[in-house]
């Protein structure tokens, strides 16, 4: 029998900590225990009905049934235009300057592909998304960690970072709106990011796959900054705004040379979105904006529910202007994984330890707002009564 040697390169990957938190809950519910899940930021909401009867007429189509474009129907990258330009008041060439993804996260995946050279540096949010790390360490590149501090309201400290490390980097990676902070940014941030990626000579990421939901502030593209396009592209997806999460599309904008390199990837590793769930893509940026500010509603009076339920019981919990998440510190001190297990298994309550967004995230555990109201209030009960 030949053994199976996994490549060196996985070595250096954690667990993706979505996977074993959901071994966990699985094996409870097995055994018929009613967990609340506040774990993985899957919309509890449905698709909207429209895009649902999109897709449905498209699939009756043969002529949806083979090959996609490979960089997306123009019309759909022409809809992403259009609906980037609504909200941001940027101007967009649709066929130069939008690519279509197989959601952001495979992007994501892709980009230190087509952007980072071996042995280079990606400076990545701390705590942040895992996979811009994951990533950057499959590319053969090295990780710098930019730690996000609760004073400064978990916007990056640019001035923190060496001169040294900033030379090195090609890629720099934003998340704004922030996972797993629930923070937001500002015009001035952005500016800030593309100054520097001026300066030091490398591609600046702002992964925007919580752009819609906005409880506080004003939404922002790292676009709108002055020589942006020269150095930065940004991530948009569906997945959240429409509650298309296993759809799977979403698109990058930007840096032409940038998006180009990140094709030659993508048509290298995948043959693109199926043709239908482009159709009804359009169908989905074209529904009024009423109709997501309803759901960001939602969205708000859970946050509401849990901020204050965890406050009241004496929990410290930040602020959430953005996302769907809660970000709390922990009351007791305890390691953010015992916490989350004990959380788990005495609550039966399902969070993710912060540890697991980075070093910077220990001492947290992230909520996601992805359950009604009731069930968020029956997690703060139970929680309430295990400390």
């Amino acid at each position: 029998m030949v053994r199976f040697k996994r490549a060196e390169r996985l070595q250096a990957l954690p667990p993706y900590l979505f996977v074993e938190m959901d071994k966990a809950k699985s094996e409870l519910t097995s055994r018929g225990v009613d967990v609340v899940n506040l774990g993985i930021g899957d919309p509890d909401l449905p698709t909207f009905p429209e895009i649902v009867e999109a897709l449905q007429m498209a699939c009756s189509d043969s002529a949806t049934h083979c090959y996609p474009s490979q960089r997306g129907e123009l019309s759909l990258r022409t809809a992403f235009a259009e609906w980037y330009g609504q909200r941001y008041g940027v101007s967009l060439d649709p066929e130069r300057e939008v690519l279509t993804l197989i959601g952001t996260k495979e992007g994501l995946g892709h980009l230190p592909l087509a952007a980072l050279d071996p042995g280079r540096m990606t400076i990545v949010p701390d705590p942040g998304y895992p996979v811009y790390q994951a990533a950057s360490w499959l590319a053969g590149g090295e990780v710098k960690h930019m730690p996000l501090e609760a004073e400064l309201g978990f916007k990056p400290d640019f001035d923190g970072l060496s001169r040294e490390s900033m030379d090195a980097a090609q890629l720099m990676f934003l998340n704004y709106p922030n996972n797993p902070t629930g923070a937001s940014a500002d015009a001035e941030l952005f500016q800030r990011a593309v100054n520097l990626a001026h300066e030091h000579d490398f591609l600046c990421v702002n992964d925007a796959a919580y752009s819609e939901i906005l409880f506080d502030g004003e939404r922002h593209s790292i676009l709108e900054a002055k020589g942006s396009r020269d150095v930065a592209i940004e991530f948009h997806s569906l997945s959240k705004t429409f509650n298309m999460t296993g759809w799977r599309v979403g698109f990058a904008v930007g840096n032409e040379y940038a998006l180009d390199a990140l094709a030659v990837v993508k048509s290298n590793m995948d043959s693109g979105v199926f043709t239908a769930i482009q159709m009804a893509a359009e169908v989905a940026l074209a529904l009024p904006e009423e109709r997501v500010e309803e759901q960001v509603q939602t969205y708000r009076r859970r946050r509401d529910t849990l901020i204050e339920g965890l406050r009241r019981i004496g929990w410290n919990v930040s602020p959430a202007h953005a996302t769907f998440y809660v970000w709390a510190r922990i009351p007791t001190g305890e390691d953010s994984q015992v916490f989350s297990s004990r959380l788990l298994q005495e609550a039966h309550v399902v969070t993710t330890p912060g540890v697991g967004f980075g070093p910077s995230g220990e001492g947290y555990v992230r909520m996601a707002l992805t359950a009604p109201e009731e069930r968020i209030a029956e997690a703060v009960d139970r929680i309430g009564r295990m400390l």
